[in-house]
């Protein structure tokens, strides 16, 4: 994890590991038979701490309110993404191993999955966002905080004129502002 987090993805090796460890360089292949399994549990310890910096925040969410404890979910998901780039670049990308051979990330995402539709279905439920689709409302919304995210990363926020102590402020305002979007009432659409 620390070698992902001071160079990325790119400066993890199995020999650099057992550098850092202090053993010879032969002794990580006994629990990593390749880089790619080296790289496999890197991200499922990544996934790991997403997933409690996720579960840390709907613990303070508002009790009854779908949308608070999606709103609580959105900004954890950034906060954590911001704050850690380097591992959030191997958890949704599919360039450093492989996450359909990964149960741990695969499972564990799904389970973020499931969360988020189920306190979406609640909101519904609740009347919290009208007669909004709920599929569309999911990527939306992953589509907000992953590209909000990437956007961040990638260095694209002072272009927008957002320095880097307004960064987390601006998050929870998009995410505000599209779940403003989302609650109440659907627009009704057009008569053709």
């Amino acid at each position: 994890m620390q070698l992902v987090g001071e160079g990325g993805p790119e400066a993890v090796s199995v020999r650099e590991a057992a550098r850092r460890a202090g053993v010879s360089p032969g002794a990580p292949f006994r629990h990593f038979p390749s880089r790619d399994a080296l790289m496999n549990a890197v991200a499922e310890e990544a996934q790991r701490r997403f997933r409690a910096e996720i579960e840390a925040a709907l613990a303070d969410a508002p009790p009854g309110d779908p949308l608070g404890r999606f709103r609580c979910l959105g900004i954890a998901y950034l906060r954590w993404a911001m704050k850690n780039p380097t591992h959030f670049e191997i958890i949704s990308s599919r360039r450093f191993f492989d996450h359909d051979r990964s149960a741990g990330v695969s499972s564990d995402n799904a389970e973020l999955i499931g969360l988020t539709e189920r306190t979406l279905a609640e909101a519904f439920s609740a009347g919290q966002l009208g007669g909004r689709d709920l599929k569309q409302v999911q990527i939306a919304g992953r589509a907000l905080v992953y590209g909000f995210a990437r956007m961040h990363i990638d260095g694209h926020m002072p272009r927008w004129g957002v320095g880097e102590a307004e960064v987390e402020q601006m998050a929870a305002d998009v995410v505000d502002l599209f779940i403003a979007g989302i609650a109440g009432r659907a627009v009704p659409s057009a008569k053709v």
